[in-house]
């Protein structure tokens, strides 16, 4: 780890995270896919095969709650066999080890809870959790209810705690991840081409106050980045963090 490596993307991105602290990440879909999870605006994604505003309304979901589950069930069922990827274990492992203060995660899977992330602002609520509409009960994956839809032993319908259109955001978590936003010196963008408000506009915030901005996508998409990586997530971040630890390894704090 001492031997002197070619100066490349991933170094730059490697020396970001180490100079310019505090770091926040924002992670999209392209996160998520790599763990399986079906995207759903990319070419193939669920909205092309599904209508959202029959599967994934709130006022839909209040009218007949089985065109959601019928998408969500049996992921949620099974959500012990869905396993974070090498992107969120890298990404738990940054924040372990003090480089990484803040995830703000557009995902609604919770597989960065399950990979040991402890700070994460979840803007799009979870599935991870249900609640009962009736009592109230809460139901964490993939213990729920057989049916369709699944209910709670009072008769009430569950419903996720994710964020149905027509459903406001978090309060608490967007005005949390405004505030990271604000305050960090290093963002990275990851897996999110950062076109879907307001996840869209924590990339300018951040550079309005300074940070320095990474890119790491398939597509590369985000045209003002300082360094935009071109590769998929879990490759891209076990690479810089191969370069995080030379350099440190160099500096004498391996």
């Amino acid at each position: 780890m001492t031997v002197k490596r070619e100066h490349t993307l991933y170094r730059q991105a490697a020396e970001a995270i180490i100079k310019h602290q505090p770091c926040v990440a924002l992670t999209g879909a392209g996160v998520s896919a790599e763990s399986g999870i079906p995207t759903f605006r990319k070419g193939g994604g669920l909205w092309d095969k599904y209508d959202p505003s029959i599967y994934a309304s709130i006022d839909h979901f209040m009218k007949d709650p089985t065109k959601y589950w019928s998408l969500r069930y049996d992921l949620i069922k099974n959500y012990g066999n869905v396993k974070p990827n090498a992107a969120h274990s890298t990404l738990a492992q940054l924040e372990e080890r003090g480089y990484l203060s803040g995830l703000i995660t557009q995902n609604t899977d919770g597989l960065h809870t399950k990979a040991g992330s402890k700070n994460v602002v979840e803007i799009h609520g979870t599935f991870r959790i249900s609640h009962c509409m009736q009592c109230d009960k809460q139901y964490v994956a993939p213990n729920i209810p057989d049916g369709m839809p699944p209910r709670c032993e009072c008769g009430g319908v569950l419903k996720p705690d994710t964020v149905l259109f027509g459903e406001q955001l978090p309060f608490e978590a967007i005005q949390e991840a405004y505030m990271l936003s604000a305050s960090c010196r290093c963002f990275l963008l990851i897996g999110t081409s950062a076109v879907v408000y307001p996840a869209a506009s924590l990339p300018g915030i951040a550079q309005d106050h300074g940070a320095y901005l990474v890119e790491i996508n398939i597509e590369g998409t985000y045209t003002k980045a300082d360094i935009s990586i071109t590769a998929k997530a879990g490759d891209a971040l076990g690479r810089i963090m191969e370069e995080l630890e030379a350099i440190l390894a160099q500096e004498g704090n391996g």
